[in-house]
């Protein structure tokens, strides 16, 4: 039995495989107005079409499709066969409310009445 493949059933194959990507990936990492879809997301980084985007490096933000997740300091890798992979130098969760600089008690009042 022979492993071979001709060029055209290849090209085929990973276009398919990439079309299945995009299609069941909600991530995308948005660069000022561009924004890209993520095929893949890893621990330390993440992978981009090699098509769609350019070398990418510095502060980025990663959404699920609406939803911010982080923002992130990132820098270009490696080419991957078709895909650009991207790793994280920083990578910081996005939160809904601004940090406290003070340790807040568990049993702490959460607002005061006043008399009226």
């Amino acid at each position: 039995m022979t492993t071979y493949l001709s060029e055209e059933l290849r090209a085929g194959l990973e276009a398919a495989r990439k079309k299945a990507l995009k299609k069941s990936s909600r991530l995308r990492v948005h660069v000022g107005e561009e924004r890209f879809r993520v095929l893949r997301m890893e621990e330390n980084g993440f992978t981009v079409d090699l098509e769609d985007a350019p070398r990418l490096r510095g502060l980025v933000d990663l959404y699920d499709g609406g939803k911010w997740l982080c923002q992130c300091l990132i820098v270009a890798s490696e080419e991957d066969g078709s895909e650009m992979r991207y790793e994280f130098k920083r990578n910081t969760a996005a939160t809904d409310r601004a940090p406290l600089d003070f340790f807040r008690d568990e049993n702490a009042p959460i607002a005061l009445l006043g008399s009226s």
